[in-house]
């Protein structure tokens, strides 16, 4: 049972770094920011979930069912993330590439305390053995003192190495092409892996760091003990909000320019780049197909099909489908009819996911998976995890990837240099503290 304590605040911004900054004395964190690009669609501006009344953590077998016994046993808020390699329980496949950063497959937490920014209103949502603390809660955020981007910085030297070099890549990309010439698939996501060793980051500094050159719409900072995710996600995977299911799957990428005149051309070429577009409707296809599974007949609609949204770091092509399920559909059923994404694995679904495992050079685990939140009336938003950073401090890993939609028009060098561009903002942020 929660007790909820709502505050007006006039500097919402400035409220928001202090309450980031006093969430770090906790072993469990969930930070969810729109980053002000909330839409008709959100429930909020931003959401913060800390210190764990319960948890549950697990490996792909039976993980969904998994998560419904857990949601059933709290009846409460819980947060946490779906990894990629759940397609293992859902599909019954296997992974066998090298994973260093050892997140499991799954995980979410019932949290004592939950802070939730509508407008300037901020909603205190206790459990109700710690709802007390709420007034010294808010006194404490709101005399918290904010250190400054370049305040902290991390005890060793950032070194970023790529799992495969460019040579490698143009192989890797080819034999894809090979798989989609034959017919073994229409497109597929590929993606490769940049990370550093023997590495320690200050994970919250980091993320304010990505957050501030970014100000991605679906942004969240994930804390797991030893274990963190720092994401500038610009894509949503899959909100429910009563008995409406809304996807907005992103494929079509390009830079931006300083010069509002060129910034113009490229967005516009973007709109009407004719490859993006097919790229961007296969997958539109995809999800559709997997939200019929559950819809009511005749329910599933696109409501923006290819329209280009503009972020900090690039434009984005994206699309939003929504469909209507019964009242009674459970959540859990829900992500597993239609996990993972789509845009991150390709069509066919299972025949694109078995070639990108055999292709590839290392574990997604997280990466290309969800972070988000599940209500107690079964509502649920959950973000897609892409130019998102993954640490392990206990093994000093610091890992990001990237990825791209290999069609049959697919040039090597275009998708190496969209890789390129996409991780632009987390090497940045980590180069920067060498």
């Amino acid at each position: 049972m929660r007790h909820q304590v709502s505050f007006a605040v006039a500097e919402i911004a400035r409220f928001k770094g202090q309450l980031l900054q006093w969430s770090s004395r906790f072993e469990e964190i969930a930070w969810l920011d729109s980053n002000a690009h909330a839409d008709r669609y959100s429930a909020f501006d931003a959401l913060l979930a800390v210190d764990a009344q319960t948890l549950m953590s697990a490996d792909a077998s039976d993980a969904f069912k998994d998560l419904s016994d857990y949601r059933a046993i709290v009846n409460d808020w819980i947060f946490g993330y779906l990894s990629y390699d759940l397609k293992n329980d859902v599909e019954r496949l296997t992974s066998k590439n090298t994973d260093r950063l050892h997140f499991p497959d799954i995980y979410f937490f019932q949290p004592k305390k939950i802070i939730r920014i509508r407008g300037d209103i901020i909603d205190f949502i206790y459990l109700v053995g710690v709802a007390d603390e709420i007034e010294m809660d808010f006194k404490a955020i709101s005399e918290m003192e904010i250190p400054g981007l370049n305040d902290i910085a991390p005890t060793t030297n950032v070194r970023i190495k790529l799992a495969i070099f460019k040579d490698e890549y143009y192989r890797r990309v080819g034999k894809m092409l090979d798989h989609i010439h034959r017919g073994d698939l229409y497109e597929a996501n590929f993606c490769q892996e940049f990370y550093a060793e023997n590495t320690h980051i200050n994970a919250l500094m980091t993320y304010r760091k990505l957050n501030a050159i970014s100000k991605a719409p679906f942004a969240s900072f994930l804390r797991m003990d030893d274990k963190y995710l720092l994401s500038a996600s610009p894509e949503r995977y899959l909100r429910k909000k009563s008995n409406m299911v809304v996807s907005q799957p992103i494929k079509g990428t390009a830079r931006r320019s300083g010069d509002p005149q060129t910034d113009l051309l490229l967005k516009t070429a973007l709109e009407q780049d004719g490859k993006e577009r097919a790229e961007n409707i296969m997958i539109v296809d995809l999800v559709r197909n997997d939200l019929s599974k559950s819809a009511r007949k005749g329910s599933v609609s696109v409501v923006e099909l290819c329209e280009v949204r503009s972020y900090e770091q690039v434009h984005q092509m994206m699309s939003t489908v929504t469909a209507i399920v019964a009242p009674d559909k459970i959540p859990e059923e829900l992500l597993k009819e239609t996990f993972p994404m789509g845009s991150m694995t390709g069509a066919p679904k299972v025949s694109a996911m078995k070639i990108i495992e055999a292709l590839e050079s290392f574990r997604r685990g997280l990466y290309s998976g969800a972070v988000g939140y599940l209500t107690p009336e079964g509502d649920f938003d959950f973000n897609v995890v892409i130019r998102s950073i993954l640490y392990n401090d206990t093994e000093k890993y610091v890992s990001f990837s990237v990825g791209s939609a290999i069609t049959a028009k697919a040039s090597p060098e275009a998708e190496y240099q969209e890789c390129l561009l996409k991780a632009k903002a987390m090497r940045e942020v980590l180069e920067g503290y060498v």
